[in-house]
């Protein structure tokens, strides 16, 4: 087979994936993009090496420096005190306040009339927009109705809600008076929101009549409904958005309608003020995703979290303070709190919500004209979405529809980004594609490639380096550190910089067995991986998804890059399956491009074959399943776990993060096609 950009095999060498070792070339060193032109971007001399140097050497004066941009009631007493906390706190003694930072700085420095909010919702016809102006008067007035509630500083508010204004509204609100959020993603399945609602006590909740998907309504009202019903805690009261699409009946004495509150405090003219914070203070809790039993909620506080996110947006992101920004995420996920409602208005950015897909509202090209149309600078969003897009426009027509002129770069976080599709958006966008790695619990970027201070030279397959503040390693069973190149356990010295986790919402023991016992001095990833000889970092998979076949550890990761290069493949998921002679054998799944006429038993047979002739026998791949799709959460990442229950004949429940149930079905039925 021919190497092009859209079929592209690099060699893997034998021992990397069974030897625990997966070597650079694995990743290209790009300084062209996939069709050939000169790199984009690239800085010959990048500032980042002086500047992740001095966070390493000198992180209290890195971070110090850092926190000047940052509007403080009173200063930290120390930048960093390590007697504090699991592993000490960043602005110890520090005063402030989130939501002054976001609003009320910008307004009173001439930021007023600027754009803080483009609403874009292809589900409902409409785009609304506020100024920073607006916005502040939406937030003082919401956040004078939840005082009105008896919410007060340190009182916990659940956020139950769509991708619409009103979301960032509750957001900030809750921030301007000290209340601690935790957003539960819109449609949560009534029990994973009555646990949370237990572990958070909530004093209010915020919700709305329904949300909106392609072709369908979600009722969220009856599962609120029900999730109190399930919760020991109950919430004194509600306040429900009535959307137009779908109204719901409100329960007398309990439940309130949020226009209703809205108009009559307005009319009464009523507005809050910011309350002063510790920096310590906690801003929210986000709990993570598929939890089960007592959920994890990890917990976010003000002060690392304003230095930490302010920081990325132009470091990391390239972005100046006035430009439009667009993360494609949801505020259920930490993607959606850092990037579209917290990180772009510390910065003076205009931040786009788009409620919609990538494809389906109403096409493949929806991601295009959203750019186009708002003059988006940088857009933020998950490689699932560009694999879907992939899937149906494989050569990219509806990108040449749209002027993206003003574009200039895209991001891509939450999964893999596997060299294929990386490629296939650098060929079609003909700008930088820069894939970066980070978890709900630190907040921002682990690894990413720093565009604002100079762009590193591209690897496929790496999110490029550690940021400022992050000692990465990788190390072994026994937590030491590893030979460049050799895969293990990808861990994080302490302390962890600004932004990430202090603990877990009131379970500090838990957090410790979590992610601090298992390898002493270090936070535990859980992900997989290794580090080469330049300092690039690559992600294989969640040290779950490492599978040992007959002795030999194989990177499933790995191999889904040789299903992805293969040219029929729009999307694909690699998983270790129980077999009574080896232990593990690898299964792939595939999802193939749109107009592919070839059948698919024979893609199957060019996959395995494809593997072999890469890794050898000793993977034992030898069998490739087609499918319709891939299960997924509704952040897009694929329910890998579920699908290995599912294969393994094991018992297994329903994810709540599930976009779709149907698919674990059409996947079930795959299986047992091909067993029978």
């Amino acid at each position: 087979m021919q190497n092009s950009p859209d079929t592209a095999v690099r060699d893997i060498p034998r021992r990397a994936l069974f030897e625990g070792i997966l070597r650079p070339d694995l990743g290209r060193l790009s300084g062209r993009n996939a069709s050939g032109a000169d790199a984009m971007n690239v800085h010959d001399k990048s500032q980042y090496h002086d500047l992740y140097a001095r966070s390493m050497r000198d992180p209290e004066g890195f971070w110090g420096d850092a926190a000047r941009e940052i509007d403080w009631i009173e200063p930290a007493k120390k930048v960093f005190d390590a007697s504090q906390g699991l592993y000490g706190r960043w602005f110890a003694g520090a005063v402030v306040n989130t939501c002054y930072n976001a609003l009320d700085r910008h307004v009173a420095r001439g930021r007023a009339d600027q754009l803080a909010l483009i609403h874009d919702s292809p589900l409902t016809n409409s785009v609304t927009t506020f100024t920073y102006a607006q916005m502040l008067h939406e937030v003082k007035t919401f956040a004078a109705i939840l005082q009105d509630f008896g919410v007060s500083k340190g009182d916990r508010v659940v956020i139950y809600m769509p991708l619409v204004p009103e979301a960032m509204v509750a957001m900030l609100a809750c921030a301007r008076i000290g209340a601690v959020h935790s957003v539960v993603f819109g449609g949560f399945a009534a029990k994973e929101l009555a646990t949370r609602i237990d572990d958070a006590k909530p004093k209010l909740v915020l919700s709305a009549s329904c949300g909106i998907e392609p072709g369908r309504i979600v009722s969220y009202k009856p599962l609120l409904d029900d999730a109190i019903k399930l919760a020991a805690h109950k919430p004194p009261a509600c306040i429900i958005l009535q959307r137009p699409q779908q109204t719901c009946d409100l329960i007398a004495g309990r439940d309130h309608d949020w226009a209703d509150l809205r108009a009559k405090a307005i009319a009464a003219k009523k507005s809050a003020d910011c309350v002063p914070v510790l920096a310590t203070d906690p801003l929210y809790i986000l709990y993570t995703s598929g939890t089960t039993g007592i959920p994890k909620g990890v917990v976010r506080d003000n002060g690392g979290h304003l230095v930490a996110i302010n920081w990325s947006m132009f470091n990391l992101y390239g972005v100046k303070p006035g430009e439009v920004w667009w993360c494609g995420s949801d505020i259920g996920w930490v993607v959606g709190h850092s990037y579209i409602i917290y990180g772009p208005l510390f910065h003076g950015n205009t931040s786009i919500m788009y409620e919609g897909k990538p494809i389906g509202t109403p096409d493949a090209g929806a991601f295009w004209r959203v750019i186009s149309q708002h003059k988006a600078a940088a857009f933020f969003t998950a490689p699932t979405a560009f694999r879907a897009i992939k899937k149906e426009d494989p050569n990219g027509e509806f990108i040449r529809k749209y002027d993206l002129s003003h574009f200039r770069t895209l991001f891509l976080a939450g999964e893999r980004g596997d060299p294929p599709t990386i490629e296939w958006a650098e060929k079609q966008l003909k700008v930088p594609v820069i894939d970066h790695w980070w978890q709900t619990e630190t907040g921002w970027c682990i690894a990413g490639n720093p565009v604002g201070l100079g762009q590193l030279p591209v690897k496929h397959g790496s999110p490029t380096v550690a940021m400022p503040g992050y000692k990465i390693e990788v190390v072994d069973e026994a937590s030491k550190p590893l030979p460049a190149g050799t895969m293990g356990s990808i861990v994080i010295k302490l302390p962890l910089p600004p932004g990430c986790l202090p603990t877990l919402w009131q379970q500090d023991e838990r957090c410790k067995e979590a992610y601090f016992n298992e390898f002493p001095g270090y936070y535990k990833t859980a992900d997989a991986g290794y580090i080469d000889e330049d300092g690039y970092v690559f992600v294989m998979g969640r040290t779950d998804d490492i599978i040992n076949v007959a002795g030999h550890r194989l990177s499933t990761g790995g191999m889904e890059e040789i299903l992805a290069s293969h040219p029929d493949v729009a999307e694909c998921a690699v998983l270790g399956i129980k077999d009574q002679l080896k232990g593990e054998v690898p299964c792939g799944f595939l999802v193939l491009k749109a107009g592919v006429t070839k059948a698919p038993a024979e893609i199957e047979k060019e996959i395995v074959a494809l593997v072999r002739e890469k890794l050898g026998p000793v993977a034992a791949f030898k069998l490739a399943i087609t499918v319709a799709r891939l299960p997924k959460t509704r952040s897009g990442k694929i329910l890998r776990g579920t699908i290995k229950k599912i294969a393994d004949g094991e018992p297994w429940t329903m994810p709540a993060t599930i976009e779709d149930p149907m698919v674990l079905e059409e996947i079930k039925a795959a299986l047992q096609g091909k067993a029978g």
